[in-house]
């Protein structure tokens, strides 16, 4: 039983690391989690945003049998790829309708149909990418590894292209590289529509592997450790 003195001895709460968890009848406080994944808001608008809301863009919504689909208001042969693409990239960042659809429908048809002129502007790709990626949004990842996906085989050399920036584009993939749900004897939906962000991850490595060349694999293995080659036979 505690004496009086004792009682009367309040305890405090102190934070950890500091000089007062050193001392007696304290109660240190554990240090914050670092949640490293959890999603970021972004700090103001994207450009794309204030582009589409000004009318700035040649496209316009367009309904079929099948479903909504972009009109080119100007032949894709014709446009500025060097101003556009990058512009509907920074779309990434979006996951509210209109403004996400048109930016991955626009990116989807630039690719197709951009061929040689796609090369040129990778270098002006990779901030939108790399600030989709840090946005650490489940949605916003999973779609822009898919561009990403999409970016390196839609023309010769994008993926040797891409390798002098794996520093800046990669980094935020290890948090993500094995996260995968587990469900048991579950069925995994999200595997059906390609929302299983630790799968994409992978996948979107050994794209980044076969098409980047020779020095593609070494530059991988530095910034994401825990990747094994898919092309090295051991």
């Amino acid at each position: 039983m505690p004496t009086a003195a004792q009682a009367r001895i309040s305890t405090r709460h102190v934070p950890a690391f500091s000089t007062q968890a050193t001392q007696k009848h304290v109660k240190v406080q554990p240090p914050p989690r670092a949640e490293a994944s959890r999603p970021r808001p972004l700090s103001r608008p994207t450009a794309f945003r204030r582009f589409y809301e000004r009318g700035d863009f040649p496209i316009a919504l367009e309904f079929d049998t099948f479903g909504h689909k972009i009109a080119w208001k100007v032949s894709l042969d014709k446009l500025d790829f060097h101003h556009y693409l990058p512009l509907f990239f920074d779309g990434l960042c979006e996951t509210d309708h209109p403004y996400t659809f048109f930016a991955q429908r626009g990116i989807a048809d630039m690719l197709e149909h951009g061929g040689s002129r796609i090369l040129p502007v990778v270098p002006l790709l990779i901030i939108p990418i790399r600030n989709a990626l840090n946005t650490r949004h489940p949605e916003i990842v999973c779609n822009t590894l898919k561009v990403l996906q999409r970016l390196v085989t839609a023309a010769d050399l994008v993926g040797q292209a891409l390798v002098p920036y794996y520093r800046q584009i990669l980094p935020v993939l290890n948090l993500f590289k094995n996260k995968n749900i587990n469900t048991g004897d579950g069925i995994d939906y999200s595997q059906h529509k390609r929302q299983n962000i630790g799968d994409l991850v992978q996948e979107t490595l050994e794209v980044l592997e076969r098409y980047g060349g020779q020095d593609a694999f070494i530059n991988i293995k530095y910034m994401i450790p825990t990747y094994e080659s898919c092309l090295i036979v051991s």
